[in-house]
């Protein structure tokens, strides 16, 4: 019989975001050095189009121009009200809004070279269009294989742990 308790619902984290699109390979095709958060220049009916849960993140990358950081290969599709005037660019660049300090330490991790900024989610918070951008370094095949390989191994130990554990107490 299933267990009686309070329901919630689906996908709504307890910390008030709603997701709009993400980006799961990321975690699995970089190493995540750090995390972001930055708010996003759109336009009128960019926001629509996101009020749809319309976004695609998984081509997008980030990097600093003229002291300012920039998302670039983020789709929005258009708006399908907007007709002519009122449509934008799905693949344009869009600006982040990021704190100077934070820019500027971005900036100078990726100018040494070997680590990018890859956007990992894009979420609704208090009414706001945010993306969580993170530092990363990208992963060859043999690191993918040996992190797989760890998590296996985790994996079944965390299994032959919980099955000791509920046959010992049992008898």
């Amino acid at each position: 019989m299933a267990k009686k308790g309070k329901k919630t619902k689906r996908g709504t984290p307890a910390d008030g975001t709603k997701l709009i699109a993400s980006y799961k390979r990321a975690r699995r095709d970089y190493d995540i050095l750090d995390t972001y958060e930055a708010g996003m220049v759109l336009t009128g009916s960019e926001v629509k189009s996101l009020r749809e849960g319309n976004a695609q993140i998984s081509e997008g990358y980030a990097r600093v121009r003229g002291g300012e950081m920039w998302i670039d290969g983020v789709h929005i599709p258009p708006y399908t009200n907007a007709i002519g005037f009122g449509a934008h660019d799905p693949d344009r660049e869009r600006k982040l809004l990021l704190h100077r300090a934070e820019i500027d330490k971005l900036d100078l991790r990726t100018a040494q070279g070997g680590l990018t900024i890859v956007p990992l989610r894009l979420y609704w918070k208090e009414g706001r269009a945010k993306m969580e951008l993170g530092l990363a370094k990208g992963r060859t095949k043999g690191d993918k294989r040996h992190t797989l390989a760890e998590r296996d191994a985790d994996r079944e130990i965390e299994t032959a742990f919980n099955r000791a554990q509920k046959y010992s107490t049992q008898a």
